[in-house]
C-alpha cells in the first residue's frame, strides 16, 4: 500500500453471500480512487483501500447503499454499541409476521387446490380480498430485507437471487397464486434467518479468540523506584494495587494474576511460581510450571499460584492479538477453490437465465403446455438458478476450519495456503528447533593456545547476547549457571548461517561454525561430532581461542510426527541444516530420514527447496529461525514452527504452529486435506441438488415453494457440512 493511499473497514449489512459481493465490485471497482477491495462474507467485513485525494469513505458507503446494502465503518463488536432489541432480530421478526400471515391466507383458501388447478392447465377462481390482504402482508413481510437489495441489482443490471424471487412472487401474483407466492415470501425470509444463523456461528468461532484476552489487569504499584527497578524483591508494605483496563497498562508494568485467572499480557514472571494451561495458544491442555524469568503468554490461564509478572507487550500487541488479527486477515486471502467458484458463478447465471427464457417459450410452441404453466415453470428455473448453496459452503468452510486450526495452536493466514497444505508432496525440517528441541546445552570446552578461559566465555557470552540461534542461548545459559559476567560488545554483525562478530574489549571476536572459520583462513582443529553435537569455533583475528561443543536433543515424538506425516500422504520428508554432516548424520539417522543436507547458509536452503519444488509441485519449509526465512518464502507453504520463532520466520511464514508439539505438523497436513475434501464435498452436493431439480423443473413437476424449499435446502446442507470443520480431529 502505498504512503498516498489509505484503507478502511466497513461492516456491510446484508452482506451474506456471494452475490452482494459481486454487486459491490461491480458498483466500485470502476470508482475512480478505488486501488483494492476485500471481503470477509463470514464476518460480513469489507476492506477498500483508495486515495483520499479522490474520495473518502463517506463516499463509499453512499455508493454501498445504491446497491441496497447498507454500510458503516467497521467497529469491534465488543466496542460497537448494544443494537436495540428490535433492531437485532428485525430479520426473526420479519419472517414471523410473514409466516403467521401466511397461515391466515391459507386458512383463508387452501394452498394445494389451487396449485394443482395450475398444473393442469385449469382456470384460477378470482381471490378473496381477505385472501389477497394476508398474502400481501406475508409478502411485503417477507421480501423487506431482500426488495431493495433486488432494486440494486437491477439498476446495476446484474440480476441476482432477491432478483428472480421478486420476479417469481410477481409472475405468482399475475396468474393468481396468492397463496403461493406469500409462500414463496416466507421460504425465502425463512432462509435469510436461517442463513444468518449458521454464519453467525463461523463468526462466533473466530470471535471467540478476542473474548479470551482479559479486558482488566490488576497492576502493582510502588512507592520507590526500587520497585520498578527490581519488583521481585520489594517491601510488601509499600506497594499496591489497582484494577485497571488492560489497554491502559504501558509495557513494563509489574501485574498481578491470581489462581484461575488469565493471564493479561506477555511478559515474564518477576515473582512466584505456577503452572500455566496455555492450551488457548499452543493447544496442548497440560500445565506447564513456570517460575521467576519464565515466559508467559496474554490469554493462558494461571492454575494454582499467585505470579507478578513483568508486561513484554502492550495488550494490542501480545500473542494472542496477533493470533486474532492473522484470523481476521486471514478471511482475505481467497482460497483458489473461492477464485473458480466465483468466475464459474458469472457463467453459470447467465446460462440458467437463458434456459428459464426457453422453458418459458418453447413448451408452448413444441408441448401441449399452456403459456401460463410455462412462465411458472420458467419461474421455477430462475429460483433454481441461484448460487447461493455454491458460493456460500467455501468461505463457510475455510473460516471455520481456520477457526478450529488456531484453537489448536496452528494459525493458516489464508484460505490459499490452507488449500496448499491439503496439497502437500513434500516438506522440508530445520533440524535445530524444529527436529530436535532447540535448547541445547554446552558438553564441552576446549581452550587453545593458552587463552584464559575465564577471560574466553566473557567475551563469548558478550558476542552471543546480540544473537538469538539456539546455540548462542546454550553458551548464555550455561554462563548464567557459572556465574560469568557477558563483556560489553559494540558494532556487532550478525552472519546468518554461518556466525557473528563484534569488538570486545578492543579487539574484533568472532564465534562461528568450522566452516566460517576456515573461511577466514583459519587452521582448526578437529573435534568429534560423531554423536550428534555442534562445535562453535571462537577467537580474535587469526587466532582461534577456544572450541565449545553444544549438544541438542532430539524433540520427543518427532520420529511419530514424521512417520504420521508419511501415511497422510506426504511423499518426501527432508531436513535441511546449517550444522555440520557429522551431526546431521547422526539426527537423520535418529529420526529415520534418509535424505539430508547440511552445512548449509540460508541461500542454500532456499536453493534445496526450489530443487525440490522440480520434483515436487507443493513443497513446504518448517522452520523457526531468521536462517530458514528465504527458504520459506521460496516454497509453496512456509511454517514457523515454534512460540519461540523469530519475527521474521513469523511474518514470512503462511501457516504459524505455536506449540512445540511435531504432532501439529501431521495435524495441519491432516486438517487441511479433510477441509479440502468438505469442500469438495459441498461443490458436489450444491451442484448436483440443482442438476436434479433442473430437470424436474423443465419436465414440469416442480413449484415455486418446492424450488424455495430445494434452495433453502441445499444451502443449509452445505453450511452445516462446513460447519464441521469447527470441530477438529486427532
Amino acid at each position: 500500500m502505498s504512503p498516498s493511499t489509505l484503507r478502511a473497514d466497513f461492516r456491510i449489512h446484508g452482506l451474506d453471500c456471494a452475490e452482494e459481493v459481486s454487486l459491490i465490485r461491480r458498483q466500485l471497482d470502476n470508482t475512480n480512487g478505488i486501488h483494492d477491495l476485500g471481503f470477509d462474507v463470514v464476518r460480513g467485513r469489507m476492506s477498500a483501500e483508495f486515495d483520499p485525494k479522490l474520495l473518502s469513505a463517506s463516499e463509499i458507503m453512499e455508493r454501498i447503499s445504491k446497491t441496497g446494502l447498507k454500510a458503516e465503518p467497521w467497529m469491534d463488536a465488543a466496542a460497537a454499541p448494544p443494537q436495540p432489541f428490535l433492531v437485532r432480530h428485525s430479520r426473526i421478526i420479519a419472517a414471523s409476521v410473514s409466516g403467521i400471515a401466511l397461515l391466515c391466507a391459507m386458512s383463508v383458501e387452501g394452498f394445494a387446490g389451487s396449485h394443482a388447478g395450475l398444473l393442469q392447465g385449469q382456470h384460477i377462481h378470482k381471490a378473496s380480498p381477505l385472501l389477497v390482504l394476508y398474502s400481501l402482508i406475508a409478502i411485503v413481510a417477507g421480501m423487506m430485507f431482500s426488495a431493495r437489495k433486488a432494486w440494486g441489482a437491477l439498476k446495476l443490471m446484474q440480476p441476482d437471487m432477491n432478483v428472480l424471487v421478486c420476479i417469481s412472487i410477481v409472475g405468482a401474483c399475475y396468474l393468481g397464486e396468492w397463496s403461493e407466492g406469500a409462500t414463496l415470501a416466507f421460504l425465502f425470509s425463512l432462509a435469510g434467518v436461517l442463513e444468518g444463523w449458521s454464519l453467525a456461528r463461523a463468526r462466533e468461532a473466530i470471535g471467540s479468540l478476542v473474548k479470551e484476552s482479559p479486558g482488566e489487569a490488576t497492576v502493582l504499584h510502588g512507592e520507590g523506584a526500587e520497585f520498578h527497578a527490581h519488583c521481585c524483591n520489594h517491601d510488601k508494605k509499600r506497594i499496591h494495587e489497582h484494577r485497571v483496563m488492560a489497554d491502559t497498562v504501558p509495557t513494563g508494568s509489574v501485574v498481578r494474576v491470581k489462581p484461575g485467572e488469565r493471564i493479561p499480557f506477555d511478559g515474564k514472571v518477576a515473582s512466584g511460581a505456577s503452572g500455566v494451561n496455555e492450551a488457548l495458544i499452543t493447544g496442548e491442555a497440560t500445565p506447564v510450571f513456570k517460575q521467576s524469568g519464565d515466559s508467559v503468554l496474554a490469554g493462558t490461564i494461571n492454575t494454582d499460584g499467585l505470579l507478578e509478572i513483568r508486561t513484554t507487550t502492550q495488550s494490542a500487541d501480545t500473542t494472542l492479538a496477533r493470533i486474532v488479527r492473522l484470523v481476521e486477515e486471514s478471511q482475505q486471502r481467497r482460497a483458489p477453490s473461492e477464485q473458480f467458484v466465483e468466475r464459474f458463478s458469472r457463467v453459470y447465471t447467465p446460462v440458467m437465465m437463458l434456459i428459464a427464457m426457453l422453458v418459458a417459450v418453447l413448451p408452448p410452441l413444441l408441448l401441449d403446455w399452456t403459456w401460463s404453466r410455462a412462465f411458472y415453470q420458467s419461474m421455477v428455473v430462475l429460483l433454481i438458478a441461484c448460487p447461493c448453496a455454491l458460493v456460500i459452503s467455501t468461505p463457510v468452510t475455510i473460516a471455520a476450519a481456520i477457526a478450529s486450526a488456531a484453537k489448536r495452536g496452528v494459525l493458516f493466514k489464508g484460505g490459499a495456503f490452507l488449500e496448499s497444505a491439503a496439497h502437500l508432496d513434500a516438506i522440508a525440517l530445520d533440524k535445530t528447533g524444529v527436529i530436535t528441541a532447540g535448547r541445547p546445552a554446552v558438553e564441552k570446552i576446549q581452550i587453545l593456545h593458552g587463552h584464559n578461559e575465564l577471560d574466553f566465555l566473557e567475551r563469548l557470552a558478550g558476542l552471543e547476547t546480540g544473537s538469538e540461534h539456539p546455540l548462542a542461548q546454550a553458551i548464555l545459559q550455561y554462563a548464567e549457571e557459572h556465574n560469568i559476567a557477558p563483556a560489553a560488545i559494540s558494532d556487532f554483525r550478525a552472519l546468518p548461517g554461518r556466525g557473528a562478530e563484534a569488538v570486545v574489549r578492543g579487539a574484533r571476536f568472532w564465534a562461528g561454525s568450522r566452516a566460517y572459520a576456515e573461511s577466514r583462513g583459519l587452521q582448526v582443529p578437529d573435534v568429534d561430532e560423531s554423536h550428534g553435537a555442534s562445535a562453535v569455533y571462537a577467537g580474535a583475528g587469526m587466532d582461534v581461542w577456544g572450541i565449545v561443543l553444544i549438544r541438542d536433543y532430539v524433540r520427543p515424538g518427532i520420529v511419530e510426527a514424521i512417520r504420521d506425516l508419511r501415511k497422510s500422504g506426504v511423499r518426501e520428508v527432508t531436513m535441511l541444516t546449517g550444522d555440520n554432516p557429522a551431526a546431521a548424520a547422526q539426527v537423520a539417522k535418529e529420526v529415520e530420514l534418509t535424505s539430508y543436507r547440511a552445512g548449509m547458509l540460508p541461500s542454500d536452503k532456499a536453493t534445496a527447496v526450489r530443487e525440490l519444488m522440480q520434483r515436487y509441485p507443493h513443497v513446504a519449509m518448517a522452520g523457526d529461525g531468521v536462517n530458514d526465512a528465504e527458504a520459506m518464502a521460496a516454497s509453496s507453504l512456509g511454517i514457523a514452527f515454534g512460540p519461540r520463532s523469530t519475527g521474521l520466520a513469523m511474518e514470512t511464514a503462511h501457516a504459524v504452529i505455536l506449540a512445540e508439539d511435531p504432532a501439529r505438523l501431521s495435524f495441519l497436513v491432516r486438517h487441511a486435506r479433510r477441509s479440502l475434501s468438505v469442500i469438495k464435498q459441498n461443490l458436489a452436493l450444491a451442484l448436483g441438488s440443482k442438476l436434479v431439480f433442473l430437470i424436474v423443473a423443465v419436465l414440469g413437476y416442480a413449484s415455486l415453494w418446492m424450488a424455495v424449499a430445494a434452495d433453502m435446502g441445499a444451502t443449509l446442507v452445505v453450511t452445516f457440512n462446513g460447519l464441521r470443520m469447527l470441530r477438529t480431529r486427532e
